[in-house]
Order: C-alpha cells, then sequence, then structure tokens
C-alpha cells in the first residue's frame, strides 16, 4: 500500500510518519519511509538547490521541473520497487505538493501539473493520502521553531520565508484539491497537540488497511 502526507509547513507530517511506521512494524508489517524532495540519491543533491533559501532566483517554470526530475527518480529508484516487495510506503509528500504549491501557490496551471505528474510517476499514485491541515499562521510559526532548533533556517528555510498569502493560497489548494481527489483522502485536524494528530492518523490507516484487507507480512 502506498500512502502520501500531505500539508502545509509546520502540520507535523514527518512526526506522524515516524510514529506510524513504528505501529505498522509492531504489527508485522514490513514499512519504508521516504520523502520528496530527497527519497533518492538525486533527489538528496536536487532538495538542497529546491529548499536552500539562497534559491530565490529560481523561476516558477525551474522549480517545478526540478520536483519532476526528483519525483521521476524516487518513483523508479525507491517506490516502486518496494511496492513490488510488498512493502508499505510511507512517503512524506509527492505529486500532490506540486499541483497544489506549483498550482494553486504559484499559480501555474493545476490540470496540467497534474498530467506532467503523470507522466513522472508513470501512473503510480497513491492508494490513500493523508492532509493535514491547520491555520497557516499558526503552521510557519511551528516550522520556524522547528528549523531553528535543528539550525535548517537557511538550508531548508525557503518555503517557510514564503508570505503568509502565500500559505493561505497552499492551503485552500490542498483542501480544494482533496475535495477533487476524495476517494483517497483523508483530512486529520493538525490543529490538534501531536500525540493526538498521531492517534487520529493511526486509526484512519489501520482502518483503511482493514478494508482494502491488507495482512502483515508473514501472516498467510
Amino acid at each position: 500500500m502506498f500512502i502520501t502526507f500531505e500539508g502545509i509547513e509546520g502540520s507535523g507530517k514527518s512526526s506522524v510518519i515516524v510514529h506510524l511506521a513504528e505501529v505498522l512494524m509492531n504489527k508485522g508489517f514490513g514499512v519504508t519511509t521516504t520523502r520528496e524532495p530527497g527519497g533518492s540519491r538525486l533527489g538528496r543533491t536536487l532538495r538542497q538547490i529546491l529548499l536552500d533559501i539562497s534559491s530565490t532566483d529560481l523561476t516558477s517554470e525551474a522549480e517545478l521541473f526540478l520536483y519532476l526530475a526528483d519525483r521521476a527518480q524516487h518513483i523508479h529508484h525507491v517506490i516502486r520497487p518496494a511496492l513490488e516487495d510488498d512493502l508499505v510506503v510511507l512517503c512524506d509528500r509527492f505529486a500532490d505538493s506540486t499541483v497544489v504549491y506549483q498550482g494553486y501557490g504559484r499559480g501555474l496551471d493545476p490540470k496540467k501539473l497534474h498530467e506532467f505528474n503523470d507522466m513522472a510517476v508513470r501512473g503510480l499514485w497513491p492508494d490513500l493520502t493523508l492532509l493535514f491541515d491547520l491555520d497557516p499562521e499558526v503552521g510557519l510559526k511551528r516550522a520556524f521553531t522547528r528549523n531553528v532548533a535543528e539550525q535548517k533556517t537557511a538550508s531548508e528555510g525557503r518555503f517557510e520565508a514564503e508570505s503568509l498569502e502565500f500559505h493561505s493560497r497552499v492551503r485552500e489548494g490542498y483542501l480544494t484539491w482533496a475535495a477533487i481527489n476524495k476517494d483517497r483522502y483523508r483530512i486529520v485536524d493538525a490543529m490538534q497537540p501531536l500525540p493526538d494528530v498521531c492517534k487520529a492518523a493511526e486509526r484512519i490507516l489501520l482502518e483503511e488497511l482493514e478494508k482494502r484487507g491488507a495482512p502483515p507480512q508473514g501472516s498467510g
């Protein structure tokens, strides 16, 4: 099963993924966790460019194609092989981030972005997407505090430096895109304390696994 985690900056996705990976492994599932950008060897190089606060000269189109290059490599070298090995893949951001950030955020055509993404992923879309929704102002404060604590304000702070208006457009874009893709989207209230967010995400994930009849490895 291929599960992606989406949301604005500071929504707690990365922490939830760590929690859910542990829950699934304790239940006997084989799990791979990964992220975009940066899930492949090429992606780690592209991540340095895309998230560095000094990359202010990137055009929206250049930014788009760097993300698509990252995604094409990621699918080929990480995600598809893991799924072929019957692992549950938990991915921090995926193609929907491009539709929302470069589309609703930057003003590029979301429909065209979806077509570009479909080419990059060769039709491999998530089975389930969890959207962590919260007030952009709260999310930015959380993200800034995290980056300061991890000393990543410069190396990974480019999107946190965007205006509140930009992040508001991104949030609304996510909610719009979730409504369009409601069959695979589930929304989690990320304004809650992190332990409650983790519990809500865990409940959704286990329910979806049960619906799909996805047994742990070795369960027969």
